[in-house]
């Protein structure tokens, strides 16, 4: 992810800066390319959260996984409100910075919500994270997991 977020800063939901060398390495990561307007992301959101909960706060070791908030919503303010009433502990790009514009190329985000997720590298593993995440639910992880070629002791 490095090479994704190079020189660029993350912000967690309280608010604080984040590096996103720090905060992605040896992670497989999700961008999460959603909106606070869109009804379908307001409906898969709480899902998001619940997997996250289940894998990174509530397992021993936590999974390596992180999510990123991609918002395409109308306002900093906006995307703060679904931030903080709906999101998990993730991280999010800042809505101001303009780089939203070229990972939504990248990965070819033509409606939302999306969940791509993505190696170290920033190769898409899948970018049908939301229906894996409904069909499998946390059993999914473990096929990231070996798509992402880290390799460290995680059971589910």
């Amino acid at each position: 992810m490095v090479d994704v977020f190079s020189g660029r800063l993350l912000v967690s939901k309280d608010g604080r800066s984040v590096d996103p060398e720090e905060a992605l390495q040896n992670k497989v990561v999700g961008l999460y390319f959603s909106a606070g307007w869109c009804s379908p992301c307001r409906d898969f959101t709480p899902v998001l959260c619940d997997f996250y909960t289940e894998l990174v706060e509530e397992s021993e070791p936590p999974a390596p996984f992180e999510v990123v908030f991609i918002s395409s919503d109308h306002s900093a303010e906006e995307m703060l409100g679904y931030m903080r009433a709906m999101h998990g502990d993730w991280l999010a790009l800042p809505f101001h910075d303009p780089y939203k514009h070229d990972l939504k190329k990248k990965y070819n985000i033509t409606a939302i919500p999306k969940l791509v997720i993505v190696k170290q590298t920033g190769e898409v593993i899948t970018d049908k994270g939301r229906k894996q995440i409904r069909d499998k639910g946390l059993s999914c992880f473990r096929n990231w997991l070996e798509g992402a070629d880290i390799f460290q002791n995680f059971s589910s």
